[in-house]
């Protein structure tokens, strides 16, 4: 059996494993999570280095790629330090790939709902899930990007592609070397509640984005709304059910009652080809055609 391990800095409560059939093979899919604990996470991957086909960096990523240009992610690399023989992958070759199918999903499965509400579109943080982003704007949704809102604290909505790479251009080269603590909710942080910027949340049909921003800062009530993210628990699809939302779409597939992040989805996929590296974006959507992997839909209300 292969194994693809996702070490994450989130809380350990929402470890899972799973193992599933991929064409074919046995792949075991686990999730480790350690409450916020960078240096936890680091011998974690030194001691598996070597022992598992492939790892998934999971509640961080080593970098952002925006409009083909990579922004590395400076403070987080001392994470990864003792890696010296299994391929390590963040995702963000499935949000180049399968999440870049966002918009034309839900085009497929609820177009009736979008002509009868709109198609607005509240992306969490565009910079982040770039393949989301253009799925969006390509689509012509009118989009409200919340980079400055949730990253910075600031109230100021972004509009454009064109101003969101202005945004990476200009603060990621400083932004990648703060702690990743100050970016991202880390550990117990992940369960806190901070609900804010309600008015957008309110605006849109669609928000979109990275579960745990989303399940911190939403209103209590979302009464139809449409949400678009991953790693979902049971808890966060009650949790979700219970304000109103109708309909969640998570881009990975719900494997035993859970989504997984893009991170572990990745690295199953780079555990499935057997290649010892990362897969080029070709390579994983030729993998994502041949298992039919696409967003999955749950009716909520």
């Amino acid at each position: 059996m292969k194994r693809a391990v996702s070490i994450s800095i989130g809380s350990s409560k929402r470890n899972k494993a799973v193992v599933v059939n991929l064409l074919g093979e046995e792949i075991s899919i686990e999730r480790i999570g350690t409450d916020g604990d960078m240096e936890a996470a680091a011998r974690l991957y030194g001691e598996l280095d070597g022992k598992v086909e492939a790892f998934g960096m999971g509640g961080a990523q080593l970098g952002m790629l925006v409009e083909g240009k990579w922004y590395p992610m400076h403070s987080v690399q001392k994470m990864v330090r003792f890696v010296k023989k299994t391929p390590i992958v963040d995702g963000v070759g499935l949000r180049n790939t399968l999440e870049a199918q966002s918009a034309a999903f839900l085009e497929k499965h609820l177009k009736e709902y979008l002509d009868a509400h709109g198609r607005r579109a509240f992306v969490i943080l565009g910079i982040d899930r770039w393949g989301m982003t253009r799925s969006f704007v390509d689509a012509g949704y009118e989009t409200i990007f919340g980079d400055f809102m949730f990253g910075l604290g600031l109230p100021i909505p972004l509009r454009t592609v064109g101003q969101l790479k202005t945004l990476a251009a200009l603060l990621m080269p400083l932004v990648s070397r703060l702690p990743f603590e100050w970016l991202y909710p880390v550990g117990e942080k992940q369960e806190e509640r901070q609900p804010k910027w309600e008015k957008y949340f309110q605006w849109a049909t669609v928000i979109a984005g990275d579960c745990h921003y989303i399940t911190r800062h939403m209103p209590e009530r979302m009464d139809g709304k449409i949400i678009l993210t991953n790693t979902t628990t049971q808890e966060d699809v009650d949790f979700f059910r219970r304000a109103g939302v109708k309909y969640l779409v998570t881009t990975t597939p719900v494997l035993d009652g859970r989504s997984f992040g893009t991170n572990a989805m990745e690295a199953a996929l780079v555990a499935l080809a057997g290649k010892g590296r990362p897969l080029s974006d070709a390579e994983i959507q030729e993998l994502l055609d041949r298992l039919h992997l696409e967003p999955q839909l749950q009716q909520l209300n």
